[in-house]
């Protein structure tokens, strides 16, 4: 058996998620390297993302290298995933997830002070948090999981906001203040979980596909089937979440104005094998129930019509 070329990118998070499927491969006897893949998100560093408005930011030229054979097997954090593939690739496996909510640094949300400098660098964060405290002052934080950290530790934020699974995975769970609830912040769609990309067929497809967790991998499309059916990119904050036990699947999702104004929140449950159908039916209550008007109005346009 040849040894299988893992893509990812170079941060420390990515290469954690990345050397952790290789420790997975090799519990099957099958040795891999990495390669690291810089893409458009990596290069983009001063600009907010959700200004960038571009989706795979962080997959594109991983997905590119995948599909021209140059790698064998992409590790990316699923939430980064467009909901469409390129053509001839596909999710081998959806591994069983670390947490997907929101966390704290720094403090407890009820008790930041009235215009307490919060860092994040997520438009759905910030969005949620400006509908729950309009009085804090929100700024943009990019880079690395340690280089946030360190920010907040020199004083340029009184707290940050931050995914538990990146902290957690990285050994940082201690520096969590608090955890948010999805009901209070909605996580994004796939947060927390990873997704091993591979071509359609071949030996790496197949080796991957045993690592596939089934209620992680039925969660994470009824989140993306939401998304899919709001057409949302990361110019627009939405938020999913759904958890499979046994054999119901519950989930709630959010669609919001960027700055807070006006969230539209909805829930459902049904049965977990009909994951990407009551995903799409909740996308669709929420376009009706004023989803819509939002996405007309971040796009300045009416909402393509598959959306509809």
């Amino acid at each position: 058996m040849s040894v299988l070329i893992i893509g990812s990118r170079g941060s420390q998070l990515a290469l954690w998620q990345a050397n952790w499927v290789a420790g997975k491969l090799r519990t099957l006897g099958v040795e891999s390297r990495i390669e690291i893949i810089r893409t458009t998100g990596d290069k983009i560093t001063g600009v907010p993302l959700a200004k960038v408005g571009t989706k795979g930011l962080f997959t594109k030229e991983i997905e590119e290298a995948l599909a021209a054979g140059e790698i064998d097997l992409a590790v990316h954090s699923l939430k980064d995933l467009p909901t469409e593939l390129p053509a001839g690739l596909r999710i081998a496996a959806v591994p069983e997830r670390e947490d997907p909510l929101d966390a704290l640094v720094g403090g407890r949300l009820a008790a930041l002070p009235q215009g307490a400098r919060v860092g994040t660098s997520s438009l759905r964060r910030s969005a949620q948090l400006r509908h729950l405290r309009p009085d804090l002052i929100l700024e943009s934080v990019r880079g690395n999981v340690d280089t946030r950290l360190r920010k907040l530790d020199e004083g340029q934020f009184d707290a940050i906001l931050l995914a538990s699974a990146g902290l957690k995975r990285l050994g940082w769970e201690d520096r969590i203040a608090e955890q948010l609830r999805a009901e209070v912040m909605c996580p994004a769609v796939g947060q927390g979980a990873l997704a091993i990309e591979t071509r359609e067929s071949g030996e790496a497809r197949e080796i991957c596909g045993r690592f596939d967790d089934r209620a992680t991998r039925l969660a994470v499309t009824a989140e993306r089937a939401v998304l899919r059916a709001l057409g949302g990119g990361c110019q627009v904050p939405i938020g999913a979440h759904a958890v499979v036990a046994g054999e119901r699947l519950r989930m709630r999702a959010v669609v919001a104005d960027p700055d807070g104004t006006l969230l539209i929140a909805d829930a459902a449950e049904g049965d977990a094998s009909e994951a990407e159908r009551i995903g799409e039916q909740l996308g669709a209550r929420l376009l009706e129930s004023g989803g819509r008007r939002i996405l007309e109005a971040v796009y300045g346009a009416p909402i393509p019509e598959q959306h509809k």
